[in-house]
């Protein structure tokens, strides 16, 4: 398939958060509370949010810069491209990128919501989460719902009050919501209890897939405090894989048998290994450990129940019938360091050439399994040939997406060991 003639839709980009998002979205008891950004001494832009400080990452937005100005210093809005942050300018961005479809997970509240649960105050915590959740429902995704699939954040601290959010959120027209790895972590009952009961219902109820996005827990897999960086980027699908574990061999996929998960940003290529083990530890072992999946195996209800996605898996892509072609997605990670924005479409058609995928399978990591679980309707908006590679390059002929150095020269680049980096990525 000629990449020109591709659709594309992301279901894992990252939005870093722009300063006004708040601005006429809380009550006004809560005006003077609510998150803000403050620029330091040292230039660094930071959010600032019940008496912490929480900057942005370098990582987390290197889009168009160099790969020698990769690194975890903080950065300011001036320091990114502008499709980091501004709605407008991202559209332009994944047009002259070739992807029509984009999911973006939050930045500064982390990914599952932590920094707002963390909050004493509860009614603040609410307040801030469903402002949060109106942002990126009517203003992110709202100004282009034709390219743009709304996610909303969890209320962690009270499982019946998320499902009240699901609900809400839900008639908004968001099926998406992100949460943590590993609730254990953040000394929450864990995925075995029955404590998230109503979450699970509501989120069987209303349609909504649940996103469990690596690093959500604020846990990095650290082998030791002087290891090289390379270690922890290494590893960092590990958490997700002990997440698929933690789900599959709980209760919940039995007792909620429609609920569907995303394991978002794990990769694809150690799944066919992962499913091979479930089965054979079910074998080997269900007979003394008490589980029980009936006439079904392992693999078969994390096949029912799992979407899997990656960015650049060669494997994965080879061994997708291993997998279950209709339980992959395909992400960018834009604006990320693991992105291959703007040539994402073809990195992935150049993959699928290698091992000969057959057009439809290529469909339906492209776009259209991510379509199917997020119920993400383009074509309503906007006619078909209008959302390939080709024709959305050809809306923004022009637009600049050349690397470009955004070092100011305020800084010496460090390499932090990743005893370091942990200490950053989870205070």
């Amino acid at each position: 398939m000629n990449v020109n003639d591709m659709i594309f839709v992301s279901v894992d980009d990252h939005v870093v958060e722009p300063p006004d998002m708040f601005e006429g979205r809380l009550p006004a008891k809560y005006a003077d509370m609510a998150p803000r950004v403050d620029k330091t001494e040292q230039g660094d832009d930071v959010w600032t949010f019940n008496g912490a400080q929480i900057p942005n990452i370098g990582l987390n937005a290197v889009a168009g810069r160099p790969k020698e100005e990769y690194g975890i210093e903080p950065t300011s809005f001036d320091e990114m491209r502008r499709g980091c942050w501004d709605v407008h300018e991202r559209i332009k961005d994944m047009s002259a990128g070739g992807v029509l479809g984009s999911m973006c997970f939050p930045s500064f509240p982390s990914f599952s919501g932590r920094l707002f649960a963390n909050c004493e105050d509860k009614d603040l915590a609410l307040a801030v989460t469903q402002a949060y959740n109106d942002w990126n429902i009517e203003g992110w995704c709202g100004a282009y719902p034709d390219r743009l699939i709304p996610m909303a954040l969890p209320i962690l601290w009270d499982p019946e009050l998320c499902a009240s959010e699901i609900r809400r959120v839900a008639a908004k027209g968001c099926h998406a919501l992100t949460f943590t790895e590993n609730p254990a972590e953040l000394g929450l009952p864990s995925f075995h209890s029955e404590h998230w009961d109503p979450m699970w219902r509501t989120l069987v109820d209303e349609g909504v897939v649940l996103n469990i996005h690596l690093g959500s827990s604020g846990k990095l897999a650290v082998t030791a405090p002087d290891a090289p960086m390379d270690v922890m980027i290494t590893l960092q699908p590990m958490n997700i894989c002990m997440a698929a574990a933690d789900l599959v061999w709980s209760r919940v996929f039995k007792e909620f048998r429609d609920l569907r998960v995303a394991l978002s940003e794990g990769g694809t290529g150690w799944i066919p290994y992962f499913l091979d083990r479930l089965d054979r530890t079910y074998d080997m072992h269900h007979r003394w450990t008490g589980q029980d999946f009936g006439t079904e195996r392992p693999s078969d209800v994390f096949r029912r129940h799992i979407l899997t996605c990656f960015i650049a898996d060669p494997i994965g892509v080879q061994l997708r019938d291993e997998i279950g072609i209709d339980n992959i997605c395909w992400e960018m990670d834009y604006p990320h360091s693991d992105s291959s924005w703007p040539r994402a479409p073809e990195e992935f058609s150049e993959v699928c050439a290698r091992y000969d995928v057959p057009d439809d399978d290529v469909d339906k990591m492209s776009h259209e399994n991510a379509m199917r679980w997020y119920r993400f309707d383009p074509y309503a908006r906007r006619p078909r040939e209008q959302c390939t590679v080709g024709a959305l390059r050809a809306e923004v002929t022009g637009h600049d997406i050349s690397v470009r150095s955004f070092d100011t020269g305020r800084r010496e680049k460090s390499k932090p060991n990743l005893g370091e980096m942990a200490r950053r990525a989870t205070a």
